[in-house]
């Protein structure tokens, strides 16, 4: 009888056991722990809708007293008004969008919003570095939507990276508008960004923003298309060729061609350029 017991003690403990979850329960984050989340959240869209209608209410100021007088001649003369207005059109989005993308890098600058370098942020724990860089991205894609397809590629577009953080050498070029954490950016004297190229200071892997500084050293090309780690180094004089990939954290030679995914150096760039050490005397 009492074996009979056993066994059927056994059966109730392994019936029993059989019902326990698979997986241990992941512990529940602290109420208090959620409603900090919930405020610094709460407090990041509050500030960021409040800044970005000041900036962009800067920027329509200029506009608006272009307009003023041309929709005033236009009620007395409605057709040199609408001649005026016509022609006014394209000069007033481009006043536009040149003193958003000032305005926006001026407000990023005084409010100190930023990417932290070298930094590793979980995304669930909504800290406030992470929400810094939150709005310092919403506050770049704003003027990348209404400026970017205009003035990119232009000394404009590199005046803006360089005021928005970014250090830029002269006659510098970026015809790409997904080049992003700018103060994370590091260009060189004459660097020509192709189009489409993907180059910014971060990445996100696993539920962490990772960041980590870009440099790219006098006279590099980027090819269209090409993708650009973080923390990566480019040597002077190297050229990247279309479509291809430079890994995170890798420093490539001076004076290369590289191309492929991952990018492998192809061939030298062995001609000096004048003024370079050991360039030949044109004389």
């Amino acid at each position: 009888m009492s074996q009979a017991a056993g066994t059927d003690h056994g059966r109730g403990t392994a019936r029993a056991g059989s019902a326990a979850p698979a997986h241990p329960a992941v512990p529940r984050a602290p109420r208090g722990g959620r409603l900090r989340r919930g405020v610094r959240f709460a407090w990041t869209i509050a500030t960021l809708v409040v800044v970005q209608a000041i900036v962009c209410g800067v920027a329509v100021s200029p506009v608006i007293a272009l307009w003023a007088p041309l929709l005033a001649w236009a009620a007395r003369s409605p057709v040199a008004g609408i001649a005026a207005v016509s022609f006014a059109a394209i000069p007033s989005y481009a006043l536009f969008a040149i003193t958003l993308m000032f305005a926006s890098a001026v407000a990023t600058r005084a409010t100190g919003w930023r990417t932290r370098p070298d930094a590793k942020l979980r995304l669930a724990d909504l800290d406030w570095p992470l929400l810094d860089w939150v709005r310092y991205m919403v506050a770049t894609h704003i003027v990348r939507l209404f400026a970017g397809t205009l003035f990119r590629g232009t000394p404009i577009w590199s005046a803006y990276l360089r005021l928005n953080g970014a250090r830029v050498g002269r006659r510098v070029y970026v015809n790409s508008l997904a080049v992003s954490d700018h103060n994370l950016l590091e260009f060189g004297d004459d660097v020509v960004i192709g189009g489409d190229v993907h180059l910014s200071g971060h990445t996100v892997e696993g539920g962490y923003v990772k960041t980590g500084r870009v440099c790219l050293r006098n006279h590099v090309t980027i090819g269209l298309g090409s993708v650009i780690g973080i923390g990566a180094t480019i040597g002077p004089d190297v050229q990247i060729g279309a479509l291809s990939l430079v890994p995170k954290h890798v420093t490539l030679d001076t004076r290369g061609v590289y191309v492929g995914v991952p990018a492998r150096r192809l061939a030298d760039r062995s001609e000096p350029r004048e003024g370079d050490p050991g360039a030949a005397d044109p004389n």
